[in-house]
Parts: structure tokens; C-alpha cells; sequence
């Protein structure tokens, strides 16, 4: 099998995938607010109920975070750059992506990013430093905003 041939493949799988997370997301957030509406109970049944949600909310989190690589993948096999490394631009070989879909980077690299920590996208706005090193750090819960 060629590395197109085996590319191609790939993107079906890419699209299967992508198609089976976008129904799992939808189905998620449609049961969740229907659930909402018919629960009635003590505060058992409610706690119950609010840490199902929170483990609803996180399985549609990793499934969003992956929709959105698949995504990028889809896009970077239309512009014709799929399977290069996004940080050297050497060839990602054909195994790790096989294996990973829709890896960014060779292993060589994956390894370097994951030695170096991993990048944050747009920052961790949980907490906000004050720009003396003197001052306390202050947390976003901590600062009231009006917003009417």
C-alpha cells in the first residue's frame, strides 16, 4: 500500500470518526437537558444527578477536544501538508499515524513537547499573577464583575 493510498484510508476512517463524535456530542447535550427537565427528588437524587453531569460534561470535553483534531487533520489533508510534523516538517511515518490519526508531530518531537510540558493554548485564565512579584497572586473567582 502506498503512503497516498494509505492517507486515503486514513481520511475515512478521520470522517467515520468524526461523524460518530459529532452524533455522541449532540446526543450528550440533548439527554443532558432532557434529564434536567424530568428530574424531581431529594438532594440525593440531585447530587447524584450533578455528578453524572459533571461526568457527562467531561467525556463531551475529550470528545470535543478530539473532534477538533480531527478536524485539523481533515484540513490539513485538503491543503496537502497532512503527515508532516507540525514542529520540523519532517514526514510523520505512517505507523504513528496509523496509530494516531491525527498526530501533529514526528515522535521525536512528541517526545521533545512532552519533556518541555504541554502548550497552552490561550493561556490559563484560572488565575491572574499582578504584574509585581510582590503582590499575591489573585484568582478569578476572587474578582466580582457586574455584568448587567
Amino acid at each position: 500500500m502506498t503512503r497516498n493510498e494509505a492517507i486515503s484510508s486514513l481520511r475515512k476512517v478521520l470522517l467515520k470518526r468524526r461523524d460518530a463524535l459529532r452524533s455522541a456530542l449532540a446526543g450528550d447535550l440533548s439527554l443532558l437537558h432532557e434529564l434536567r427537565g424530568e428530574t424531581r427528588g431529594d438532594v440525593i437524587d440531585y447530587a447524584l444527578d450533578a455528578a453524572q453531569d459533571e461526568i457527562s460534561t467531561q467525556l463531551a470535553e475529550v470528545e470535543s477536544r478530539e473532534l477538533a483534531n480531527i478536524e485539523t487533520a481533515l484540513e490539513t489533508m485538503r491543503e496537502g501538508s497532512y503527515g508532516d510534523c507540525a514542529h520540523c516538517g519532517e514526514t510523520i511515518p505512517l505507523a504513528r499515524l496509523q496509530a494516531l490519526p491525527y498526530a501533529t508531530l514526528c515522535i521525536r518531537c512528541q517526545r521533545e513537547s512532552e519533556k518541555v510540558g504541554p502548550v497552552r493554548r490561550g493561556g490559563n485564565w484560572g488565575r491572574v499573577a499582578d504584574s509585581s512579584p510582590l503582590d499575591a497572586d489573585v484568582m478569578l473567582s476572587d474578582i466580582e464583575l457586574d455584568v448587567t
